[in-house]
């Protein structure tokens, strides 16, 4: 079978849904629309099918597919882009969706302003609208990965309070707010309200009525980080492990509860009476660590490592160190292409040092506090001692 033909053997999955490749290109780029839309085939395979049909229309629909995939699905989608490329046909920059231009203009007037996240996680975002008699209306809200919606509240200062106001606050807490893409931080804080547990919703019940006394549309469910292309050159390198040495990033701790049954294991390790050597410990070790790569870096804690990645890349880009900004895009790429961390030195550095830091966290704490109970191998080492006097 020539090299021709085998690129374009179809998916028996997507035959068996109806699609038929005898169809004229344009109804058989329908077909898949109609199939992507319902989520009856595979991503991949539709995406391969699209990559033998060049015309516009499977260029858009890889366009818009590419916005909601990752990993294999979004290196197929890819592959088809690349494609039809070849043959002429490139991607057009995304069109507005039809209830974009109303919500944009109806929104005219906004603007934001974004601090760095701290090390728990925590950040505050302003969205402020122009108000006609003078002055803004301000959105002010406190969002958490970890509590979702904190804080949230409406209120209409003068630009002189509002100047003072952000002067304050940079000069007590020793950060400094950047001018950020209203977009952007509505995303932020629509996302951080998704991820607000239902006990606390009452405490921040009135957000989406607030929100749409400033913001015109729904809360949106999609956003394309600008980081992406702003920093594309830079995303094509590995992220250096130097990024964090940046304050923004130097502080970040994961939860407790996310490293102790990784930390038991290796305290098990340290701990276990078995006399070995000192490079089978460190495989052990290793292997405790590399387990917890694989699982502290999967799922929902990803997709918020990214996410902090993604906006940390955004905060260092507006502050002047586009380098730092670079590393860190190029980061929460590899988590949205859907690399393997255990492979990238970044994330193995990173999730080292968590480890490592609470392991020296709980030495100090056993230093500090006298025990009256010895472990199995501290106990061995006192018998082996005073078989010796």
């Amino acid at each position: 079978m020539s090299k021709r033909k085998k690129a374009d053997v179809i998916d028996p999955r997507l035959s068996g849904l109806g699609f038929d490749p005898a169809l004229a290109p344009a109804d058989a780029v329908a077909k898949l629309r109609e199939l992507h839309a319902a989520g009856a085939a595979p991503k991949a395979a539709i995406a391969a099918a699209l990559g033998n049909l060049s015309v516009p229309e499977s260029v858009q629909l890889l366009s818009e597919m590419e916005t909601e995939a990752s990993g294999a699905d979004r290196r197929e989608i890819r592959r088809a882009v690349f494609k039809l490329a070849q043959r002429g046909l490139k991607t057009a920059p995304r069109a507005a969706t039809p209830a974009q231009p109303a919500a944009i203009a109806a929104s005219a007037g906004l603007s934001a302003l974004m601090s760095p996240i701290d090390p728990e996680g925590a950040r505050l975002v302003w969205i402020l609208k122009e108000r006609a008699q003078g002055g803004v209306r301000r959105l002010w809200v406190l969002a958490s990965e970890a509590e979702g919606l904190v804080g949230a509240r409406l209120s209409n200062l003068s630009r002189h309070e509002l100047r003072d106001e952000r002067a304050e606050l940079e000069r007590r807490a020793n950060l400094r707010l950047i001018d950020a893409d209203w977009r952007l931080a509505d995303f932020v804080i629509c996302e951080a309200y998704n991820r607000t547990p239902e006990s606390r919703r009452s405490q921040v019940g009135n957000f989406l009525m607030i929100r749409s006394e400033i913001i015109a549309g729904p809360p949106p469910t999609e956003f394309e980080h600008p980081v992406y292309a702003e920093l594309a050159v830079e995303i094509a390198a590995e992220p250096s492990i130097d990024l964090l040495k940046e304050p923004e990033l130097a502080g970040w701790r994961m939860l407790p509860a996310e490293i102790k049954p990784y930390l038991d294991e290796v305290n098990e390790v340290r701990q276990s009476p078995l006399v070995l050597g000192r490079l089978q410990n460190e495989e052990r070790i290793n292997a405790v660590a590399e387990r917890a790569i694989g699982a502290l870096m999967a799922g929902e804690r990803a997709m918020l490592i990214r996410r902090r990645l993604e906006d940390t890349a955004y905060y260092l880009l507006r502050s002047g160190r586009r380098v730092q900004a670079g590393w860190a895009a190029s980061a929460a790429a590899r988590i949205r292409d859907g690399a393997d961390p255990k492979r990238i030195a970044f994330f193995q550095t990173f999730v080292r040092a968590q480890l490592g830091e609470m392991l020296a966290q709980e030495q100090q704490r056993e230093h500090e506090e006298p025990r009256l109970i010895m472990t199995p191998a501290e106990a061995m080492r006192a018998r082996m001692q005073r078989s010796q006097r």
